[in-house]
């Protein structure tokens, strides 16, 4: 298998995501083939922008089956962003649309006390869930800071899933993880220390329990 690939779809801050592995002296391709992803050992799937049409160019391309795939195996694999709510089942984005459902739930927009804007943008924390998978244990703590861009947030249905939250307003779901599937609300590539220890645990050749 080849090494770290950066799932090309149209969407998302590609390069940042690249320089950051760069940083970390990982070398990562970035990709829109589904057999060049099929045979990636570790597979980042980001994104910035719109639910459906991140999923309508996952289909176009043929991307879901390979992405399914990958994690089905349990071979490392990061979402970002856009890149964990795409897991979900649905998405109530502007609509109601249909994501891979690797995870049970959904991504709804923020209801929060006037005083709160949203989006929910900039720096902010995390508490680890005593779910967190092994990768979490030394790759995040309450004393790190993450960057945030988003207005909506994931709804696991299934609490076993969920490995850190974020208070804004009230606790939402920030960090799921299972086996070697790790997928953040936050943007490790824009997270400066905090988000390279993330990324320098995700690249580790030994990441399986």
């Amino acid at each position: 298998m080849s090494g770290t690939v950066i799932v090309d779809y149209g969407m998302g801050n590609l390069r940042s995501v690249q320089k950051a592995f760069e940083k970390i002296g990982e070398a990562a391709a970035v990709s829109c083939s589904p057999h060049e992803i099929a045979k990636a050992s570790r597979v980042v799937l980001p994104g910035v922008g719109a639910f459906r049409d991140a999923a309508a160019a996952l289909r176009r391309l043929d991307l879901i089956p390979v992405l399914c795939d990958h994690i089905a195996a349990d071979r490392p694999f990061l979402g970002i962003c856009l890149g964990l709510q795409l897991l979900m089942e649905v998405s109530f984005e502007d609509g109601q649309y249909e994501g891979l459902g690797i995870i049970p739930g959904v991504v709804r927009r923020f209801e929060l006390p006037s005083e709160y804007k949203i989006p929910h943008m900039g720096w902010n924390q995390i508490s680890v869930s005593e779910n967190a998978a092994h990768l979490l244990q030394g790759s995040l703590s309450p004393a790190d800071w993450f960057y945030f861009v988003h207005s909506y947030h994931v709804d696991p249905a299934d609490n076993s899933w969920t490995a850190a939250t974020t208070d804004y307003g009230r606790p939402f779901v920030s960090v799921v993880a299972r086996g070697n599937l790790i997928a953040t609300q936050f943007h490790p590539e824009k997270s400066q220390t905090s988000g390279l220890k993330l990324l320098r645990n995700f690249a580790a050749d030994s990441v399986s329990a």
